[in-house]
């Protein structure tokens, strides 16, 4: 299965850094989202990031204008007809992505793969309302795609070994490390990250120390390079706060319980950085 155009749903953080990652490796990329002003947004994000590479001489002009010219935007997910994958980037929202996955199978080809940037939803639960299950599959990026070298690769109940060896020379050919993952909630990383963010989150609520002495603590205790506070800033506490109830729903375990000052955070819209304020003041 050869993969020479790569189709992106939508031009968020994580939609346009896929999409730039991909250009950079030599791919043709369709972008498509809703709003022409999110497109915008999208492609803007990308231009000042392969700006800031030909500033720090990461990469030279020509290939800048290569991956540049190498993507398009539309706001018709009928021009998706001919990508050869796509990956989906929408809000982590299973009704959403199952209705976006339905239509999806309206419009590409019948050979085309169908790919999930879920950070934490069922990809057998997605591949069974797709319309062609062994074609499904998760490609799990990080933030920012174009500097972060991890993508979790998760493979549903009924993803087909063909898919699977597809996305995983994907991953490689964009630069990246794939590891495979079985369909689990929270799949690895976020198995075991967004348990530690919500239980510094409760040292913080309970006053053991402050943001500040909790980050350095495991930056100098454990050789973080971040905190887990500020890591948390970084992600989007909403999303934290989503993938932790997702483990606390799907597990029944109340060790994933949610810390209440991440939900008093989420409720004040202090969502971290995005928003200018989380655990820390980025107003400044």
């Amino acid at each position: 299965m050869s993969i020479e155009t790569v189709g992106i749903v939508g031009a968020g953080t994580m939609g346009s850094g896929i999409a730039q990652a991909a250009a950079m490796s030599g791919y043709r990329v369709v972008v498509q989202d809703i709003a022409d002003s999110q497109l915008e947004r999208g492609l803007g994000s990308i231009e000042k990031s392969l700006a800031k590479l030909v500033e720090k001489e990461k990469i030279d002009q020509q290939t800048m204008d290569s991956a540049r010219n190498s993507l398009t935007t539309t706001t018709e997910i009928n021009d998706l007809g001919s990508v050869d994958i796509v990956i989906e980037a929408a809000i982590e929202n299973m009704e959403l992505k199952i209705a976006l996955f339905e239509k999806l199978n309206g419009v590409c080809k019948a050979d085309a793969i169908i790919a999930s940037n879920t950070s934490s939803l069922s990809l057998t639960r997605l591949a069974a309302a797709s319309g062609r299950p062994d074609k499904v599959v998760g490609l799990h990026f990080f933030n920012p795609v174009p500097l972060m070298k991890l993508v979790e690769v998760i493979r549903a109940l009924q993803t087909s070994d063909e898919t699977y060896a597809a996305v995983d020379a994907l991953a490689r050919q964009l630069g990246k490390v794939p590891v495979s993952v079985k369909d689990s909630p929270g799949f690895v990383v976020n198995r075991m990250l967004v348990p530690m963010i919500n239980e510094a989150a409760f040292l913080l609520h309970e006053g053991i120390a402050d943001a500040a002495e909790i980050d350095e603590a495991m930056k100098l205790g454990a050789n973080h390079p971040i905190g887990p506070l500020a890591l948390a800033d970084m992600i989007g506490i909403d999303v934290c706060y989503f993938v932790i109830k997702i483990l606390q729903d799907e597990f029944g375990d109340s060790k994933y319980r949610p810390c209440p000052l991440i939900k008093q955070l989420v409720d004040a819209g202090r969502l971290g950085r995005k928003s200018g304020r989380g655990f820390f003041d980025y107003s400044k």
